[in-house]
């Protein structure tokens, strides 16, 4: 790990969100939810069974938290439950079967991730900040190639304006920290009511678990088209 306050300008920490703001994740899951709901076909229709899964996985976040294991085992559920408990055997091996091939699919990172992240992280105070099962996300950090650019990684149940206090605090506060990620209910809303900055990078493929309004009026809220223009809009902030 490196040292700590880099800068004395007007960030000096920058915190990211791992999957789908540095390296794909959704993509995985849709793709997975789709042969899903082939295995599937014989007992309900796509639409049902999508509205189903996601109930058994709000359901069941308390319990498994975020991540690939709780989404397997929320399919495992909600097969059980559409087919009243008849789900063939070979049909619950195809969905374990798919949840490992999730847990061991090779990074892709996003445009302009490793770029930024490096550059960035000549001046400020770099964390990941991330949610997901911690096995995962430290085997995707590893393959990444992005570890060493980190001061700190966080690997949390939940993102909560406890949470970024918590994680900023080492590092000058969350009065001198910005958060980046693509969710704006996990990124960026409670960053900001932490008293951090806080930037959206939108991903094509989003959760409906993350999605909610953007906090467009928030003196603190930027919004990038991707991560190119991350260091740009860092030098416009105002002097703190």
């Amino acid at each position: 790990m490196k040292g700590t306050y880099k800068m004395a300008a007007q960030v000096t920490t920058i915190g990211f969100d791992a999957d789908d703001t540095l390296w794909q994740n959704e993509q995985f899951f849709q793709i997975t939810q789709t042969r899903f709901a082939e295995l599937l076909a014989d007992f309900a229709d796509p639409d049902h069974l999508s509205e189903r899964l996601l109930q058994a996985e709000m359901r069941n976040l308390g319990h498994y938290g975020f991540g690939v294991k709780g989404f397997t085992l929320s399919m495992i559920e909600t097969a059980i439950e559409v087919t009243d408990g008849k789900v063939p055997g070979h049909v619950i091996q195809a969905l374990i079967d798919a949840g490992q091939e999730m847990l061991s699919h090779p990074i892709e990172l996003l445009p302009h991730a490793g770029d930024v992240v490096g550059e960035l992280a000549k001046t400020h105070n770099i964390l990941l900040i991330t949610k997901g099962d911690l096995l995962d996300q430290e085997r995707k950090l590893a393959q990444s190639g992005l570890g060493d650019y980190f001061d700190g990684v966080q690997i949390v149940s939940d993102k909560s304006p406890a949470v970024y206090k918590r994680a900023f605090l080492p590092f000058g506060g969350v009065q001198k920290a910005v958060m980046v990620g693509n969710s704006l209910k996990s990124d960026v809303i409670p960053a900001l009511e932490a008293g951090a900055w806080a930037v959206h990078v939108p991903h094509d493929l989003t959760w409906s678990y993350e999605q909610a309004m953007a906090p467009i009026a928030h003196e603190k809220f930027r919004t990038l088209r991707d991560l190119s223009r991350l260091p740009a809009i860092l030098n416009e902030l105002p002097q703190i």
